[in-house]
């Protein structure tokens, strides 16, 4: 199996792809619609702007290859600011319309505390997660974001208490998704990561 990497010009994809590349696993980078035509499994990994990201995916025929891809039951994997493009639209770029596969809002951080949220964290499930199996509920994870889903139901598997509870793991069949970095999330993360490898497989 090989993987795809969504490449949207402004992704943290070469630390994903070593990340990868440490557990065996052989990886591609797509940059149109026609290059995830055929994919295996797909991970969206997400640094900067909910707008730009968005933009990007539909300017290269991406945003309608991957739901093409997410409806015949490709395992997919969003990272980050790929979590929250899954949604109809954020706070961040208001108008701007995100891909709309999951319910609920993406919505700032509260005020309160110091943004963006850099740094680790943990995590509590709030429901039964195949990408959290074998991992001890103790773990910390890496998180980088000013911006988080909330209120999505039954597809939030994991949240983390910053300020307010938002979702930092979710799921729904093979569409998955994290908040925080698995990448650079030592153990713990490289086994998220493994366990989306034996989920696409």
């Amino acid at each position: 199996m090989i993987l795809t990497l969504v490449d949207y010009g402004a992704g943290n994809l070469a630390s994903v792809e070593r990340a990868f590349a440490r557990l065996g696993a052989q990886t591609r980078r797509a940059r149109s619609g026609e290059e995830i035509g055929d994919a295996e499994a797909i991970v969206l990994p997400g640094v900067g702007h909910f707008g730009a990201l968005a933009r990007a995916l539909k300017r290269e025929g991406m945003a309608e290859a991957l739901g093409a891809a997410v409806e015949r039951g490709t395992a997919l994997l969003g990272i980050c600011l790929g979590l929250q493009v899954l949604f109809a639209q954020s706070e961040e770029a208001p108008g701007e319309a995100g891909l709309g596969w999951l319910g609920g809002e993406v919505r700032a951080l509260p005020a309160d505390v110091k943004l963006p949220h850099m740094g680790w964290n943990q995590v509590r499930r709030v429901g039964p997660s195949r990408l959290l199996e074998s991992i001890h509920e103790d773990s910390w994870f890496y998180f980088a974001h000013s911006y988080a889903a909330f209120e999505t139901g039954e597809a939030a598997v994991a949240k983390c208490d910053y300020g307010s509870p938002f979702s930092a793991v979710v799921e729904r069949g093979r569409l998955t998704a994290v908040q925080f970095h698995p990448e650079k999330s030592g153990e713990a993360g490289a086994k998220v990561l493994r366990n989306f490898l034996e989920m696409a497989r």
